[in-house]
């Protein structure tokens, strides 16, 4: 199984929103939140240089923000990167 990771914040729509949709897929993920400016630096370096949440990573593959994710979802994309 691949391995999903999210930053987010508290009171974030867009990360609620991209969780939903991993969430109605019954996928597990795990949830970094950003609560430190450690934290922010560590997603900023892993995403080159995104500075928005959620930043959503697939193992390796740095999948971007709520709308990436959703765009992949709907070209059919998204289960075909998380059964490579």
């Amino acid at each position: 199984m691949k391995k999903i990771l999210i930053y987010s914040k508290e009171a974030c729509p867009y990360c609620t929103k991209a969780k939903n949709l991993l969430q109605r897929k019954n996928l597990q993920f795990q949830e970094i939140k950003i609560t430190s400016d450690e934290l922010k630096q560590e997603m900023i370096k892993k995403s080159n240089g995104r500075m928005t949440v959620p930043q959503i990573f697939i193992d390796d593959y740095h999948v971007g923000g709520c709308d990436d994710l959703y765009a992949l979802e709907a070209e059919g994309k998204l289960d075909e990167i998380l059964k490579k």
